[in-house]
């Protein structure tokens, strides 16, 4: 668990720090850093959904790419799910509750959108999973860094909201760190990959939201995560059956 608690622990001392920067801030200079980090959060997404969706062959070079049917399907099955289920409404409305006994605007929106960019990603699942079988929380130690940068500017932009994401890091982290010995031959190759790939989707989502053109339900995609292991799941029951 050492990797999982320096995490949350990164997540809250940036958070707080944005928080202390957020005050000094005109609005213009907080809309102009919240569109920035709309951008960068959709790059950091696609770079993942790419990573994720193509390949190249050793010997010619060629590129070429797998998962859309996949992702498609997970992220509308997701969607439904999600949507039925209320999701998103009823973390607003918890946020909602929130943010008036603590006074704090954008609370649902800090910690929804902190929460996924904090937890979705190859690093959080096999830091975690390293951590937890070996002691070895390098690859956490890293994603710490990435984490305490990215909450300072979230924090800054989003509020307090930010920081009680740390809450989901090591609620998440330390489940997969606990687990980690009945995880280890689950969630490995195409699985981990797939996982991943719809992940990174929902982070280009988020980063969207940012710049205030659409708001798409991020919270109501959650389910789709679930989609890469349903597949797999009737996969492996077919070559049973068979």
């Amino acid at each position: 668990m050492t990797g999982t608690i320096i995490n949350t622990a990164a997540v809250l001392a940036g958070g707080f720090i944005g928080l202390c920067v957020k005050k000094g801030l005109p609005e213009r200079i907080d809309q102009a850093v919240t569109q920035m980090l709309g951008l960068a959060t959709c790059v950091i997404g696609l770079n993942g959904l790419l990573s994720m969706m193509l390949s190249a062959d050793p010997a010619t070079g060629a590129v070429s790419s797998s998962g859309e049917l996949l992702l498609l399907v997970s992220l509308a099955a997701g969607a439904v799910i999600g949507e039925l289920l209320g999701i998103d409404d009823r973390l607003n409305r918890l946020g909602d509750r929130i943010e008036k006994k603590l006074r704090a605007s954008n609370f649902s929106k800090g910690f929804v959108s902190a929460s996924l960019l904090f937890c979705v990603g190859a690093m959080t699942i096999i830091g975690s999973l390293q951590d937890g079988l070996t002691g070895d929380y390098r690859v956490l130690l890293i994603k710490s860094s990435l984490d305490f940068i990215a909450a300072i500017v979230l924090g800054a932009s989003l509020g307090v909201g930010v920081p009680c994401a740390a809450l989901t890091v090591l609620v998440y982290q330390g489940a997969i760190t606990l687990l980690a010995g009945y995880l280890q031959n689950i969630l490995v190759g195409d699985l981990l990959n797939q996982i991943c790939m719809v992940g990174y989707a929902i982070v280009i989502c988020i980063g969207i939201n940012f710049f205030g053109v659409v708001k798409i339900k991020t919270a109501n995609l959650l389910p789709a995560l679930l989609g890469p292991v349903m597949y797999n799941v009737t996969i492996l029951l077919k070559t049973l059956w068979v």
